[in-house]
């Protein structure tokens, strides 16, 4: 990207919103299949390095008494309720339920205590409880981790905005498959709809906590 544009965006799109006072962290769609190198979705050592980032970050945030909340992808074996998402996106015949690639990623299972919400499309607010049951909570802020980068999490990241909720999107605990679609994501993200942290920037706030 030219200098140039970049201080046109730096003009333009330049606003911290911060992040909260009362934050959740989302764990979006760490499944297996992105991890298998046999499976469509593999993504290699951009996702490995993502979810390692994301578990240290839960270790944190779970000290600190922050609600963690899980997503999957599932479908009934018809995959009708996947409507038109799993027309178009033929990879997602690995999320049918009960399928092994929809299994979760290396290291990660859900504690006893954290919601998991199943979700069809690529937002994990789109169709789902999140959005009421974080304001049930008194969430007022969310961050978000997860695959991929230029899916998911984007589609969360956009929902999250739009719901109202102060949203963080931390770079470090979020992969695809190849570095262009992730970093164009990353400053599409932080420029319109989201502040754009590290991993070290999310651990300092929530040891504020």
């Amino acid at each position: 990207m030219s200098d140039d544009l970049l201080e046109n965006y730096r003009r333009a799109y330049n606003t911290k919103v911060g992040f909260g006072a009362k934050p959740a962290l989302v764990m979006i769609d760490f499944c297996r299949a992105y991890y298998e190198p046999d499976c469509d979705l593999y993504c290699g050592q951009p996702v490995f390095d993502a979810i390692e980032s994301a578990l240290r970050v839960r270790e944190v945030a779970r000290a600190k008494g922050v609600p963690v909340i899980l997503t999957c992808v599932q479908y009934h074996a018809s995959g009708l309720d996947g409507g038109r998402f799993f027309e178009k996106a033929a990879p997602l015949r690995y999320f049918v339920k009960g399928h092994p690639m929809a299994e979760w990623g290396p290291g990660l299972t859900p504690h006893d205590d954290e919601l998991v919400i199943p979700k069809q499309y690529p937002s994990a607010f789109f169709a789902t409880s999140l959005a009421s049951t974080l304001t049930a909570m008194g969430v007022d802020s969310v961050m978000l981790t997860g695959l991929s980068t230029s899916g998911c999490v984007r589609a969360s990241c956009v929902d999250a905005m739009s719901h109202g909720f102060r949203t963080s999107v931390i770079a470090d605990a979020c992969g695809d498959r190849h570095a262009g679609p992730h970093e164009a994501n990353l400053f599409d993200m932080n420029a319109k709809y989201a502040d754009v942290v590290s991993e070290a920037d999310a651990i300092a706030y929530l040891e504020t906590l």
